[in-house]
């Protein structure tokens, strides 16, 4: 038997059941069966490995993929199941043993972006077009959902992370690069989503075929990382933003030398198959203690990863999302004297980011002033690259993820704050939300030392063929 394949996409189904497959009719699978053949299957993985603990994990798993196929016979042979039915089930105790159980199918679905647990028996499916779906349970108890929590820690690489009511929260990557954040014992149930990384290997050739950005745009952006300008992606929730850095990050040499620093890995840069040299770096939680300085014990922050990274002789370094006082960890980098560094941060609107940076500083330890931050940002920084999302699913059109804005930092203006060029912005007057070119930027003679044609930036409605595709007209 080989592993199960094919990205399944599941449908509601009752407590200990659930539904497999797009293609009609759908199979049911029992899991009380499921569970009950991989634990038979699991106590024959253990006696195996106590006769052969040097056995590889592929000739292991090969053996377990055998002892499924056998056991599911002999069920199937008792309950007349069809093949259909077999294949199903033995897909799910592949999935009990080897993967994410109940959760895998909606791992494998393409389509979804995100999975709403809310306890056990309610589970949530957002797709990438704004569909939301009630989809069957993934567990029968809390301890079960629990217990499901802990083993994607485990498979995930982070030992060192759990969930309990001693350790109420948790964060981290799955092996797929999905982000999942859970929270137990502080409410009635345990609650968690996971993020998927629908779009995770796309370049900027990816993205103008997205509709994200313009051929104009990405030769800019393409630039902009040649000449190795510091640049700090921007936006909602959800727009986009670690999709765009990926893509930018395609435009390093692939034997650039540089790290991620990163609180969960989203980035995948070490394994994606196109960078040579990734010092990749994940911090790490607190085990829940506090030493005597009433830090975390056992914690390792951004800002700690920072130090030993700038030793380790690299030519960048991309810090990935900035939530709070890792900000400062963000601006080292940024104004470390090598250029071409990039980070991301959350910003509603492109206005507020400068004041979002300074709140960001105000949470870090030492309590540093607004005044630092904006001049620090405007040291450190060359661009802000701006990612906006605009969602209609709820007057039946769908969700449209794009670059607004691209700003130039030049400089401390007025009160102190950043001063800046608007290189991109959106063309409201002839109805466009997407960036299109507004001038020159100050580095232009970099950008044309690293290839690029500064006539593209003349033309004022950018490469888009019509504006974008909106069920509300814009406003002009």
């Amino acid at each position: 038997m080989h592993q199960p394949s094919g990205a399944p996409a599941p449908a509601g189904a009752a407590s200990s059941t659930q539904v497999l497959g797009a293609a009609a009719p759908q199979i049911t699978v029992d899991y009380r069966v499921a569970r009950d053949i991989a634990s038979q299957v699991a106590k024959q993985r253990e006696e195996l490995l106590k006769t052969k603990p040097d056995m590889d994990r592929a000739s292991e798993e090969q053996r377990c993929l055998n002892w499924i196929a056998e056991a599911v016979a002999l069920w199937s042979d008792a309950q007349a199941m069809t093949p259909q039915e077999d294949e199903a089930l033995r897909r799910a105790v592949y999935d009990l043993l080897f993967r994410a159980g109940r959760l895998q199918p909606y791992l494998d679905d393409d389509r979804v972006e995100d999975i709403i647990i809310q306890g056990p028996h309610e589970v949530w499916l957002d797709y990438g077009d704004g569909e939301r779906r009630r989809v069957g349970p993934i567990a029968d108890s809390e301890g079960e959902l629990l217990e499901l929590l802990r083993e994607l820690a485990r498979g995930s690489g982070h030992s060192e992370r759990t969930i309990s009511t001693a350790n109420p929260t948790l964060a981290l990557s799955l092996q797929d690069g999905s982000r999942l954040q859970a929270i137990t014992g502080l409410g009635p149930m345990t609650y968690a989503v996971i993020r998927r990384h629908r779009v995770s290997h796309a370049g900027l050739d990816d993205l103008v075929r997205l509709g994200t950005i313009d051929p104009i745009l990405r030769e800019f952006l393409g630039a902009c990382v040649r000449a190795e300008k510091n640049i700090m992606i921007a936006g909602k929730q959800k727009a986009g933003k670690t999709t765009l850095m990926r893509a930018m990050l395609r435009e390093f040499d692939p034997e650039c030398r540089f790290a991620t620093i990163q609180t969960e890995d989203e980035l995948f840069c070490h394994a994606n198959g196109y960078h040579k040299q990734v010092v990749s770096l994940v911090g790490r939680e607190s085990n829940g203690e506090k030493d005597v300085t009433g830090r975390g014990a056992g914690e390792v922050t951004l800002l700690d990863l920072m130090h030993p990274a700038l030793r380790m002789s690299l030519e960048r370094i991309v810090v990935g999302e900035v939530r709070g006082p890792e900000v400062v960890a963000m601006m080292q980098a940024l104004t470390n004297g090598s250029g071409g560094n990039l980070c991301t941060i959350h910003a509603r609107r492109p206005d507020i980011i400068f004041d979002r940076i300074a709140e960001l500083y105000a949470l870090a330890q030492e309590n540093l002033s607004e005044q630092l931050a904006y001049r620090q940002t405007a040291n450190g920084l060359d661009f802000i690259v701006y990612v906006d999302m605009t969602d209609e699913t709820r007057i039946g059109g769908r969700r449209h993820r794009y670059v607004s804005h691209v700003l130039e930092l030049t400089g401390i203006g007025e009160n102190g704050r950043p001063a800046t060029n608007e290189i991109f912005s959106p063309g409201r007057e002839f109805g466009e939300l997407r960036a299109v070119p507004r001038m020159d930027p100050q580095c232009i003679d970099d950008l044309r030392r690293v290839g690029f044609d500064s006539t593209l930036l003349q033309q004022p409605y950018g490469a888009w063929s019509a504006p974008l595709p909106l069920k509300v007209a814009v406003s002009r």
